[in-house]
């Protein structure tokens, strides 16, 4: 005989949470945070504009990169940062927009400014735009791709934790200079995600409310 368990009220928001993660990990965004603060200007437009969207596919993963805005800016080092290097992906397949072109390998081989990082920040995959280097980097507007051929299931969670981290160099800004930005462990959640959350605590609290009345 199956027994019927019954969860508390206090307990009913966290399975919507969890089924709100699991959605967002096929096709989840993630945003960046300014590790070098050589300007707050060129930290205030990258936070704004670049993007990670991260898509998971059967024995495939996709990093799209993005800048979305106006202020000129040009991503033009991409790296990889596993903390357990064992789990590296091979160099995979890298596709751009017009005007975009990068290569694997990057110079500086490590993210400039990661020093100051909380386990220092060692890249483990890296990736250069071309030469010229700010013209064919990712520029407002434009986007690269890498496609990691894997079967890892793991990456979504692996960025949400921080056992995975992506760094980003980029130069171009409006005052000439340059800073780094690094994924930030917890994900932008996508509006589709929120609206279901949201809408499921709605329903939780009329349901809640008509038990009381009853």
């Amino acid at each position: 005989m199956r027994r019927r368990l019954r969860l508390a009220p206090s307990l009913l928001a966290a399975p919507l949470l969890a089924l709100g993660l699991a959605a967002g990990a096929q096709a989840q965004n993630y945003a960046f945070s300014c590790v070098t603060n050589n300007s707050a200007a060129n930290c205030a437009t990258g936070m704004a504009q670049f993007g990670l969207s991260l898509t998971q596919g059967v024995g495939y993963v996709d990093f799209l990169f993005t800048n979305q805005g106006a202020a000129a800016s040009s991503i033009t080092d991409i790296y990889f940062d596993w903390l357990n290097p064992a789990q590296t992906y091979a160099q995979g397949t890298i596709t751009s927009g017009p005007g975009v072109s990068f290569s694997w390998g990057a110079t500086p081989p490590n993210l400039p400014g990661a020093s100051n990082l909380n386990p220092n920040f060692t890249a483990d995959l890296a990736a250069d735009s071309n030469s010229p280097t700010q013209h064919n980097g990712v520029n407002p507007g434009e986007w690269v791709s890498f496609r990691f051929l894997t079967g890892s299931t793991t990456t979504a969670a692996d960025l949400y934790s921080g056992a995975l981290r992506v760094g980003l160099h980029a130069q171009g800004f409006a005052n000439g200079g340059s800073d780094s930005f690094v994924t930030v462990a917890s994900p932008a959640p996508e509006p589709e995600t929120i609206a279901m959350m949201l809408a499921g605590l709605v329903g939780i609290g009329a349901k809640l409310r008509r038990r009381r009345s009853a």
